[in-house]
């Protein structure tokens, strides 16, 4: 099966959402993967009117909606390991919100980064937060189960003292033994712990369920100097069926030209 490609809309800043998803269609992406703080400041805001309307634009291009990503972006004072339970209490009810959001877009995945909203509070111990991060997604993976979205749990090794490490993110995932729980390969957060790509997609391949594909120099794949060879050859060979969805931090050189050049490089690379 062919490696499906995405990308996601945070990059289209600015324009109409038609707009976007007709030049991701027109270039040739097979998916698009959303960051809801771009649709609204709180997930429950988008109107289920609109829900229905970005789901069937997708849907009428051919465009498959991948999933959510930078969960808590917004709304502010979320977080998912602290020892407040208030505070812990309403994000679990957020992500509650983010799961209807993300089913009713038809959406599959919800990549759990988020390194600010889960990193130790101060005077909290790792191992009292890996508890209560366990307790957090326990409470919320029958209602993932119900609506078919996984769980994608990111190890970010220089944005988070919280499961920075791929290894960290599989133990985690082993834990929690839910299907609907698993972990994926970035390829900058790879290439920040140090890890090969095919050695980070090997360690990953049981529990691996979506790819983001940037440069370490936080643009898109091929506008730097990391290779995307092993990666390509290491998810051909573990027979990867998921989507590899680009991710970029750095806008400056224009969405345009970002999304084609990255998927340009894709294509050569996965050929």
């Amino acid at each position: 099966m062919p490696i499906k490609f995405a990308i996601c809309n945070e990059l289209f800043q600015g324009w109409r959402l038609e707009d976007a998803f007709a030049f991701v269609k027109e270039l040739g992406y097979d998916g698009i993967e959303i960051a809801p703080f771009t649709l609204a400041e709180r997930a429950e805001q988008v109107s289920r009117e609109e829900r229905k309307r970005i789901r069937k634009l997708a849907e009428d291009l051919g465009l498959e909606i991948v999933g959510l990503h930078w969960l808590l972006v917004s709304p502010p004072g979320l977080h998912l390991t602290t020892p407040d339970d208030s505070i812990r209490e309403r994000t679990k009810a957020y992500f509650r919100e983010l799961l209807y959001l993300c089913a009713d877009l038809g959406g599959k995945i919800m990549v759990v980064g988020s390194p600010k909203q889960r990193s130790l509070v101060p005077g909290d111990t790792y191992e009292a937060a890996w508890e209560r991060a366990k307790a957090f997604f326990a409470d919320l993976l029958p209602l993932a189960e119900q609506l078919n979205v996984t769980f994608c749990i990111e190890a970010l090794p220089t944005e988070t003292d919280f499961i920075p490490t791929l290894d960290e993110a599989i133990r985690f995932v082993k834990e929690m033994n839910h299907p609907n729980l698993q972990t994926m390969v970035d390829v900058k957060s790879a290439v920040g712990e140090g890890l090969k790509l095919d050695e980070a997609v090997y360690k990953a391949a049981p529990y691996l369920k979506h790819v983001h594909a940037n440069d370490a120099n936080r643009l898109g794949p091929g506008m730097g100097d990391t290779d995307f060879a092993p990666l390509a050859k290491a998810l051909k060979e573990i027979n990867y069926d998921g989507f590899v969805s680009v991710e970029v931090f750095d806008f400056s050189p224009g969405a345009e030209r970002i999304a084609r050049e990255s998927l340009d490089y894709l294509r050569k690379i996965f050929a």
